[in-house]
């Protein structure tokens, strides 16, 4: 699932085998560019916003992608057998004289002119990995609607752009609140700790193959993935039950022992706030 972590990972992949290469093959396998050609330019450099990639090419051209939940990138020799999926789920290749990168499943690939990526990325907030990272402005976005369910809040990347639906269960499991504490309700001491909590996070994790939040003893993971398995804090079964905001449910993880605030009642349908929605 990737989140902000492994969307520095896959950039930086990206940026490795292809920047300062000239593209000897280009191939965007989606109707509005499918005439695009991209052979002969440079590819300046790769980056990543949030949960979205950015690669820029010489004459003011961005590839922009996003991997949303399945997506992905893989770099291949050019002599490597393509091993990410099969040819209908490839929507790019861009190749060099020694490297390909394929994107596999990619919701979202479109060209733009460079200058105009922050139609696509302006509406994010601070980027938990960027040079943008701006803790006060991050916790005042989350706190901006204290009635919204803190999980949620976090997933907005409006508010802080690079935590998906795992650091969300994570995060709130290490402050010790549910996911459906309001935003407000949080207490002071413990929303003072949130922006570095998930900035530490996210940094640990940017270069692992694995992700790891409990230190790396034991399970990699407190919570999220782990319904019905005794709490490693506690030894309470942990929970899940799926939250949104009324046009995704994500399946949501807590130990009720460990968190309080409230929780969805056994049984009962996911609590639909209905909220305009951005790509992310």
């Amino acid at each position: 699932m990737p989140e902000g972590d492994t969307v520095q990972q896959a950039a930086k992949r990206l940026h490795t085998a292809l920047a300062g290469k000239v593209l000897t093959r280009t191939d965007l396998r989606v109707p509005k560019y499918a005439t695009a050609d991209l052979t002969g330019r440079t590819v300046l450099d790769v980056t990543a916003r949030g949960k979205h990639l950015l690669a820029r090419v010489e004459g003011g051209l961005t590839l922009h992608s996003h991997l949303r939940m399945d997506g992905s990138w893989k770099v291949y020799a050019n002599d490597q057998r393509w091993t990410g999926g099969p040819a209908f789920q490839i929507r790019a290749v861009l190749g060099t004289h020694d490297r390909t990168a394929v994107g596999y499943r990619l919701p979202v690939l479109e060209l733009l002119r460079t200058a105009d990526e922050e139609q696509v990325v302006g509406h994010l907030g601070p980027d938990l990995l960027g040079p943008d990272w701006d803790p006060g402005r991050a916790l005042a976005n989350l706190l901006a609607d204290p009635a919204r369910p803190l999980g949620e809040a976090l997933l907005d990347q409006r508010n802080l752009a690079g935590i998906g639906n795992v650091y969300k269960s994570e995060i709130c499991f290490l402050l010790g609140v549910t996911p459906w504490l309001p935003a407000g309700a949080l207490p002071a001491d413990r929303a003072a700790k949130l922006p570095g909590l998930a900035k530490k996070l996210l940094e640990a994790n940017r270069d692992r193959p694995v992700r790891v939040t409990t230190g790396g003893h034991g399970p990699a993971l407190f919570v999220y993935g782990r319904a019905t398995r005794p709490c490693l804090r506690c030894g309470t079964p942990v929970r899940v039950a799926d939250q949104g905001d009324g046009s995704r449910e994500r399946p949501t993880y807590w130990c009720p022992s460990c968190q309080t605030g409230p929780t969805p009642a056994p049984g009962s349908p996911p609590t639909r706030r209905v909220r305009p929605r951005t790509s992310g």
